[in-house]
């Protein structure tokens, strides 16, 4: 495997594929034709250096990550928006149009956003907390205490992921999700981008956001068995102050992963792999030719292969 630089995400019927500030998305439309939209965005870690610096990074690349997602999911869902008339808007609609006017969608936008993270920090930090609190009275170790509270955090994410994955239009996400890995690794393992050649890639990918997430969750759980606190609230303060924290250690030991191959950095990344087979499907032939368009937007594969992978490795790795 060799660094390409590219990542993406899974949208609506989509793939949005990024190299460095060119991002493009491509939507599988509902006559069956692939729309294609390229597009710059230039993240805070490349605005202001501070944002750049080790381990701090990380909170600032989870915004960044946020925000694109959602312009991209906002674009992929205006292909599949009802055809009905569009109907008188309500009142509230007709306040908050007239208070932000053309700067409502992104107050919107940001408001979803802060709601999602509250509901997130809660959810998988809050909630673990106090379950495994009701135990408190039973167990004296605090280091197999925050052991239990983080199985129990884990146990909430994959029961979370296994209740949404029953859902039909995230499962059609997930094998989207799927397409974009088996694109990465086809091109980063030296092969030509052809369905083919992507079919037989693999689905998981250490630089997914999977795997991030179980790196977050295997750190607090580290850290916590270290940082302890005599009272309750002391307990959910530390929770909430330390979620930066976390997700900047996590990031770094993601972004090593994805620039290493070596055996010690491939067992640290085998958790998150293993989640990932929760989190893509196998894709179809259409899903892969939607990720190969997306690539091809903002990434010269062909190039990328001429300069990493001479033409006799190449053609050793298709055989």
């Amino acid at each position: 495997m060799k660094y390409s630089g590219i990542g993406g995400q899974a949208v609506i019927e989509g793939i949005m594929m990024k190299n460095r500030d060119d991002y493009a998305v491509a939507v599988r439309r509902p006559d069956g034709e692939i729309e294609v939209r390229k597009d710059r965005y230039v993240s805070m870690t490349e605005k202001v250096k501070f944002c750049s610096l080790p381990f701090i990074r990380g909170v600032f690349s989870f915004v960044d990550s946020m925000i694109l997602g959602m312009k991209t999911l906002t674009f992929s869902a205006s292909f599949f928006e009802d055809d009905e008339e569009e109907q008188e808007p309500g009142r509230v609609e007709q306040f908050l149009d007239r208070v932000f006017g053309e700067k409502l969608e992104k107050v919107l936008m940001g408001a979803v956003m802060a709601l999602s993270v509250v509901l997130a920090v809660v959810i998988f930090m809050i909630v673990p907390l106090l379950l495994a609190n009701v135990l408190r009275r039973y167990i004296g170790s605090e280091t197999v205490m925050a052991l239990l509270e983080g199985l129990i955090r884990i146990a909430i994410f994959i029961g979370y992921i296994g209740l949404v994955s029953r859902m039909e239009e995230i499962r059609r996400t997930f094998m989207y999700h799927g397409a974009e890995h088996k694109c990465i690794n086809c091109i980063e393992h030296g092969m030509e981008l052809t369905v083919e050649n992507v079919r037989k890639s693999s689905k998981q990918h250490k630089r997914c956001g999977t795997s991030f997430l179980i790196f977050v969750m295997l750190i607090s759980i580290l850290l916590f068995m270290v940082i302890r606190t005599d009272t309750l609230w002391l307990r959910i303060v530390s929770r909430i102050v330390l979620v930066p924290v976390i997700a900047g250690i996590s990031y770094e030991i993601l972004r090593l992963a994805g620039r290493s191959d070596s055996g010690l950095i491939n067992l640290v990344s085998r958790p998150g792999l293993w989640m990932q087979n929760l989190t893509t499907k196998e894709p179809d032939d259409s899903m892969i030719q939607v990720a190969i368009a997306a690539v091809e937007a903002v990434f010269d594969w062909r190039a990328y292969l001429e300069e990493n992978f001479p033409e006799a490795e190449r053609k050793g790795k298709e055989a």
